[in-house]
């Protein structure tokens, strides 16, 4: 009797990623609501959240600073982490606002790409506020991670304007290859999953730069709860009487060599609160990715 054929062990297809490293490298993203509403007792419930996160590396939007302080140097020292990067699209009542990227390891270069706020129809958004992209590449332990900290348009009908950002952050991406690890977009994109601009990014319409698609690491994660970072059960959120949503992301390229950029895990975080007091009206998203 011939031999029964043997039947092949799932496990032992390798699709090209070879063998699957185990370390991690923790990301988080979260807007912290600038100088707005109680913005002093704010403070040390903000660092109280980003300690019980301790994320390798942070993405930080609406991030203040005047002529006597720095919020981004504040938190870093806070943090034990190196000397952030941090850029101003902002300033209002003697304090300016940006985005700031925050690391335990060194950054060794960065740049910031402000945004369009042309829609797609050429007419300026003479009424928004600029917009910024900050890119920051991290001389992390096992190679260097791209971390692209981005904050766009708020406004319910600013479609248009944000698919003319998203278009202009893929260019930008595509500006720092090559890359061992894949491109980290982070940040208050101001959009959901299935709209046009996060569509562009992540594969589901024309990418607008050839091979740049994303991958949204909450869904990446198989996450089933929807994730709401702009969510009614922060008092200064249900204040606006608005409907929740997850606005903030963390994006990742498609795997590299060992699996690094794979999605292993997503939560919410920045619920802490302190005597009541929240730290933010918008919550934050963590990512565990390998590294």
């Amino acid at each position: 009797m011939a031999d029964s054929p043997r039947v092949p062990d799932p496990t032992e297809y390798d699709p090209g990623y070879g063998p699957l490293v185990t370390t991690r490298v923790r990301v988080a993203t979260w807007n912290l609501w600038g100088r707005y509403g109680p913005w002093e007792a704010r403070l040390p419930v903000i660092v109280e959240n980003l300690r019980a996160i301790d994320a390798d590396v942070l993405a930080l939007q609406e991030v203040w600073e005047d002529e006597a302080r720095s919020q981004a140097l504040e938190l870093a020292d806070a943090l034990g982490c190196a000397e952030p990067v941090y850029a101003h699209n902002l300033e209002r009542d003697g304090a300016r606002s940006g985005n700031a990227v925050l690391s335990k390891w060194p950054i060794t270069r960065h740049d910031v790409r402000v945004l369009p706020r042309l829609g797609a129809d050429g007419a300026l958004d003479e009424e928004g506020e600029e917009r910024l992209c900050v890119f920051a590449e991290i001389d992390g332990p096992r190679g260097p991670i791209q971390l692209f900290c981005a904050h766009l348009s708020w406004r319910a009908d600013h479609s248009s304007v944000r698919v003319q950002q998203t278009r202009e952050i893929a260019r930008f991406l595509t500006e720092t290859r090559p890359r061992p690890f894949p491109a980290v977009l982070c940040g208050d994109l101001n959009s959901e999953q299935d709209s046009d601009e996060l569509r562009l990014l992540t594969g589901r319409s024309a990418p607008p730069v050839p091979r740049v698609v994303l991958r949204d690491a909450w869904q990446a994660a198989g996450n089933r709860d929807p994730g709401y970072t702009w969510s009614n059960t922060n008092p200064f959120t249900a204040a606006s009487l608005d409907v929740e949503r997850r606005l903030d992301h963390i994006m990742v390229g498609q795997p590299k060599l060992g699996g690094v950029g794979h999605v292993l895990a997503a939560r919410v975080a920045g619920d802490l609160t302190i005597d009541g007091m929240w730290g933010s009206d918008h919550l934050a998203v963590v990512a565990e990715l390998r590294y």
